[in-house]
């Protein structure tokens, strides 16, 4: 790196490393904009609609519009008192109820990368702006803990238990990459053919690249199932902290460590709960408490397997992720120096 570019890096560093001081203000402004964000949609009407089902009430709007105020009340308070106990379990709580807003941001973000839409463009922008929420209000709760000089702990794997999760969130995507993988060329698994999931697919919106993946017998879903297992074990092993030598021209560098946590943790927070929740749902539809709807499928015991196989996979890689996250959050925290003149 050249001087210029130190230079002009060492700001923005500086900058960074002042985040709990400027992280409340950045909280406040965040606030008030969703607060405007949910008022805006509760006096226009607008309704929101999540995982394709119907139109949710209009008073969701108020609903988001009541998280920011609280939000901005509290993260003000911070901002002119600075942060208290009190405060500091106010911000927390507002934390919960931005997260569980955001809850399946992560399944809109996989439609866009498929080439679909999502199901309500208000609806993914409530829980973008829910989920950037959620991570100021938490950094808020914690910028009472100012940096200090800490070194680089050396790459590690991760225990033995921490890498049978690995294994297990591997294995349980197993059957959801097979069904794929057998409508993807042209097989029949549930009573339904690939020509039909790819009809199913051309008619929710799909783009020609998703199509023609499919039709060379790529699921892109499967393919987003691989790239998450490759995180899961980047999460365990060393090379997921220094670029392996297979890597060219990042070979032998640190891995940045928010580059696998961000993902990691934001999969987690998504793919846990929704599989874990789905699988209850699942329990009373075979148990015949509640109807399973058809949907694409023939028949009801059909959609039964396939949700089965998908959210077991969910459910156990969820689980998995957060084991691996929490175990890559460990390993890689910086650890204390020792001050010079106590060596």
């Amino acid at each position: 790196m050249t001087s210029a570019e130190r230079t002009v890096k060492a700001p923005w560093s500086a900058w960074w490393q002042r985040w709990p001081r400027w992280v409340a203000r950045a909280t406040v402004l965040w606030a008030v904009l969703y607060a405007g964000f949910g008022l805006v949609c509760a006096l226009s009407g607008t309704s929101w609609r999540y995982h394709g089902g119907g139109p949710g009430a209009s008073w969701l709007g108020w609903a988001a519009m009541t998280v920011g105020v609280s939000a901005a009340a509290v993260s003000g308070a911070v901002v002119v008192y600075g942060l208290r106990p009190a405060l500091r379990v106010l911000l927390l709580a507002v934390c919960v109820l931005a997260g569980i807003t955001a809850f399946s941001l992560l399944m809109d973000v996989v439609t866009l990368m498929v080439g679909q839409g999502v199901d309500d463009p208000a609806a993914a922008a409530n829980k973008a702006l829910a989920a950037v929420g959620a991570v100021l209000l938490a950094a808020t709760a914690r910028s009472d803990r100012l940096p200090t000089d800490r070194a680089v702990q050396a790459p590690s794997v991760a225990p033995r238990i921490d890498q049978l999760a690995a294994w297990a969130g591997t294995l349980a995507f197993v059957p959801y990459a097979a069904m794929k993988l057998a409508w993807a060329f042209g097989g029949t698994f549930a009573g339904i053919t690939g020509e039909e999931v790819l009809a199913v697919s051309e008619r929710n919106g799909a783009s020609g690249l998703f199509l023609t993946l499919e039709s060379w017998g790529l699921d892109p879903t499967a393919l987003l199932a691989a790239l998450g297992v490759f995180l899961l074990w980047g999460l365990v092993r060393p090379w997921g902290q220094v670029f392996p030598r297979w890597t060219p021209f990042l070979r032998g560098r640190r891995v940045p460590r928010r580059l696998p946590l961000v993902p990691a943790l934001l999969g987690a927070a998504t793919l846990a709960p929704y599989g874990v929740v789905g699988i209850g749902y699942l329990l009373l539809a075979t148990f015949g408490a509640v109807t399973m709807r058809p949907g694409d499928f023939h028949s009801p015991d059909d959609a039964l397997l396939v949700g089965w196989i998908g959210m077991v996979a969910f459910a156990v890689y969820g689980v998995a992720l957060t084991v691996a996250a929490r175990s890559y959050w460990l390993r890689t925290r910086p650890a204390r120096q020792m001050p010079v003149d106590a060596k």
